[in-house]
């Protein structure tokens, strides 16, 4: 009998492709909108390059900045035309007037103001505008992913914020000469105000965005109770969140140091806002 002989097996291929490689990343083109106590520090680190992933490509402010600004300074149409993000620092007024127009151009928006969310009728228009994307940041307040999180659960019972800061702070043009004397005069704490996320941020629109930021967690304005309380002892401001359902409750305490140039805002905002900008530029090891 005659052997026969199997043909040999093809050799096995000894080239490999390798891990598949992730996709360029793209740089987000940064406009600045607010050159003051948030957006300075904000886009100082843009341009040293503290974000990955993000650039500092002009600023937006109604002041001649001069050589004092990174970045050039445009305005509102132009950046438009430059940047894919905009950034808003510099109050609730901008994010009313220009909030829609980003969007529709097909710019994402990033909002530090959320006390213009008050505004149930713009919240809507911007939660629907298009085809850029809005987005907010929790400031100087923490717990709010959890508070977000929570919302799967069903709504909570009870949401309670108390806001402390030095009278100085609080005064505003609405206010009489009564309530002025006893900010100025106290040397205790003193209640300011006490009403719901709906009502308080537009009396307080430098002062109390944390409140509108705590309501969008919950997703309900008129859960939220608000006390300001007025505290010439307060050398740092302190925000109090109680919250409470049948499924848990809840309690976040921070205190941070005021800014400088601006003790309306606390230092650490800038920074919750970079931490923002470093989570849409794709900065991995964030905590989402």
């Amino acid at each position: 009998m005659t052997a026969t002989t199997r043909p040999a097996a093809p050799a096995a291929s000894r080239t490999c492709a390798g891990p598949p490689q992730a996709p360029a990343r793209t740089t987000r083109s940064v406009g600045l909108v607010g050159w003051g106590a948030i957006g300075r520090v904000v886009g100082r680190a843009l341009a040293e390059g503290a974000v990955p992933g993000a650039a500092l490509a002009c600023v937006v402010d109604n002041r001649v900045l001069g050589s004092d600004c990174p970045a050039p300074q445009l305005g509102f149409e132009d950046a438009l035309q430059r940047c894919d993000l905009i950034v808003e620092a510099a109050g609730q007024a901008v994010v009313r007037e220009w909030g829609e127009r980003v969007l529709r151009s097909g710019t994402d928006l990033l909002i530090a103001s959320t006390g213009a969310l008050t505004d149930a009728g713009l919240f809507v228009r911007l939660r629907d505008a298009g085809p850029g994307r809005v987005y907010f940041t929790g400031g100087a307040v923490g717990g709010l992913d959890l508070l977000q999180a929570v919302r799967g659960l069903g709504p909570l019972d009870e949401v309670r914020l108390t806001t402390t800061k030095l009278p100085s702070t609080l005064e505003q043009p609405w206010m009489d000469e009564r309530l002025l004397a006893r900010l100025r005069t106290a040397e205790a704490p003193v209640e300011v105000m006490t009403g719901t996320a709906r009502d308080v941020p537009a009396k307080f629109p430098r002062s109390t965005n944390v409140a509108a930021s705590v309501a969008l967690a919950v997703g309900d304005l008129d859960r939220v109770t608000v006390r300001v309380v007025a505290d010439p002892a307060a050398t740092r401001t302190r925000h109090l969140i109680e919250a409470s359902g049948s499924h848990g409750a809840y309690r976040f305490e921070v205190e941070h140091r005021p800014d400088p140039a601006n003790p309306a805002t606390s230092q650490v905002v800038p920074h919750a806002v970079l931490r923002s900008l470093a989570a849409l530029a794709g900065r991995t090891g964030q905590i989402l």
